[in-house]
């Protein structure tokens, strides 16, 4: 069952009709996230709860690499579970644009969802290899055409309009993800950051300060993710799809989406 947090919850934009077209959020500082507590606290986070900095972030890691890895073909049926759409079982819920659409239109063609890496892929080569290149925690369906608008850019605030993106924004060297998923997107960039050290033959992922990254194992900018993370607090939603993840696939969790003002703690 999932576990029961303390926090403020967030609304889930299950349609490009509830999304606010355009909205970009300020970039001062958020108040920090409220402390929360979850059923894990007394077993599977027991060695990193009442810890800071870096020695919680070395004890994440810790508990979070203990996973099963799955392939990347075995992940097209895994997102149809873990992004379903509450409303309508037989559709998923697309990151960036929030749009419903049918599980049988995955795939490559215009009209399709395929498989976002919200840590791209080229930044620390990893491509899709099983490991970071199939960790669901940080893989979204995404439409295929608003995925390809993303492409590898880092993350920060303002742009153009992207066309069917839900309110997202992309310049030259950067994207912004729709108001109702930037703490998703940050929660899950960061816990790839934890997740992958360099201690097991990938690279060690980092988020810094910069965009256009490139080919180097960093995501930026970290400032923004972190306001995101506050302005953008889990969502029953992305609570389950953690949920499902742990209990049905990978059997790791993520700990921001459990545990948000650990962000703060160690960033």
């Amino acid at each position: 069952m999932p576990a029961t947090h303390i926090r403020r919850w967030k609304t889930l934009a299950l349609s490009t009709s509830a999304v606010l077209v355009g909205l970009t959020l300020p970039t001062v500082a958020a108040t920090p996230a409220s402390a929360t507590t979850t059923a894990y606290d007394s077993t599977y986070y027991k060695n990193a709860v009442g810890k800071t900095g870096t020695t919680l972030k070395s004890s994440l890691h810790t508990i979070i690499s203990s996973q099963t890895k799955i392939s990347y073909s075995a992940v097209w049926n895994a997102l149809k579970v873990t992004d379903q759409d509450p409303n309508n079982s037989s559709n998923v819920i697309l990151l960036y644009s929030g749009v419903s659409r049918s599980k049988s239109l995955n795939g490559g063609d215009v009209g399709d969802w395929n498989r976002e890496h919200t840590w791209a892929k080229s930044h620390g080569d990893f491509g899709e290899v099983t490991g970071p290149g199939t960790d669901l925690h940080h893989l979204r369906p995404a439409d295929v055409q608003v995925n390809s608008i993303r492409g590898n850019l880092d993350f920060d605030n303002g742009g153009s309009t992207v066309t069917n993106g839900g309110g997202s924004l992309v310049d030259s060297d950067s994207f912004q993800p729709r108001a109702a998923d930037r703490g998703d997107v940050a929660r899950m960039i960061l816990y790839m950051a934890v997740r992958y050290e360099g201690d097991d033959g990938f690279a060690d992922l980092e988020p810094n300060e910069k965009v256009g990254n490139g080919s180097n194992p960093y995501m930026g900018k970290l400032s923004v993710l972190k306001a995101w993370n506050e302005a953008d607090p889990p969502s029953a939603f992305e609570e389950k799809r953690n949920q499902a993840i742990y209990d049905t696939y990978q059997h790791n969790r993520n700990p921001f989406i459990d545990h948000p003002e650990w962000v703060e703690a160690i960033w």
